[in-house]
């Protein structure tokens, strides 16, 4: 049986908010922060980071042996990185890696089922972790940063 629709169009609807709500933002908003949270800008470069990692993910989750290592990172020191250009670099690359990368696991959830929900791998930070949790943790992640986004526009952290 396919996989449920519904999930997948969170994942999908979540992709697309994240994007306009970017699309909104004018560029004197871009370094807006709180002064211990992350600009715009870095939540955005953020997502392109995460997002590649995601997407590495559930093709490893799909095709490799059950209980395949799945690599965590700290997402904090590549934030602070200054060769990864969180406070400085134009959005523009970071934005289409984001929407390439949602747009390649979209695909492959349009070619699951049900019973592929329970395929796992081990994550070196959270243990057991399977398709059903990757789903669920990537439907919400645009929609935790586009809120931290707000925030940071209205100074919050």
């Amino acid at each position: 049986m396919k996989l449920n629709a519904p999930r997948v169009a969170a994942y999908e609807a979540a992709t697309r908010a994240l994007l306009e709500q970017v699309a909104a933002l004018d560029a004197t908003q871009l370094d807006l922060k709180h002064p211990e949270g992350w600009s715009p800008r870095q939540v955005i470069h953020h997502l392109a980071d995460s997002e590649a990692q995601s997407y590495a993910r559930l093709r490893r989750l799909v095709a490799e042996p059950l209980g395949s290592i799945i690599q965590g990172y700290d997402e904090g020191l590549w934030a602070a990185h200054p060769a990864l250009g969180y406070e400085r670099d134009p959005i523009d690359t970071s934005l289409a890696v984001f929407a390439a990368v949602r747009a390649g696991s979209l695909a492959v959830l349009h070619h699951l089922d049900d019973e592929d929900l329970a395929r796992y791998g081990e994550h070196t930070e959270r243990g057991r972790y399977t398709i059903a949790d990757w789903l669920a943790g990537y439907a919400k992640h645009p929609l935790d940063h586009g809120e931290q986004i707000v925030k940071a526009l209205r100074g919050e952290r």
